[in-house]
């Protein structure tokens, strides 16, 4: 009598397992939503990657201007040195 009272507690045991793995299932195949406010910020991190990123890339942007301003007024100064005569420069 006692093994079967154990076979049947086994089977509830189970069953109720079970269950719960099937509702656990469930929930999963639903797409539950997480609260916000227990979820990481992931989308914050990529926002402030992406303004860093922006950032640099207006640095360097800033720096190549300037670079080719630099770039182009040594070309025009030697344009205009190689056009005037070496005797007017006195």
């Amino acid at each position: 009598m006692a093994s079967s009272g154990l076979v049947q507690a086994a089977v509830l045991l189970l069953a109720v397992q079970l269950v719960c793995l099937g509702a656990a299932d469930a929930d999963q195949d639903t797409g539950t939503v997480i609260p916000a406010e227990s979820r990481p910020c992931v989308d914050c991190h990529a926002f402030e990657f992406m303004q860093r990123a922006l950032q640099d890339l207006k640095k360097t942007a800033f720096n190549l201007d300037a670079r080719t301003e630099t770039l182009v007024l040594r070309a025009e100064r030697r344009a205009l040195c190689d056009c005037m005569p070496t005797n007017s420069l006195r």
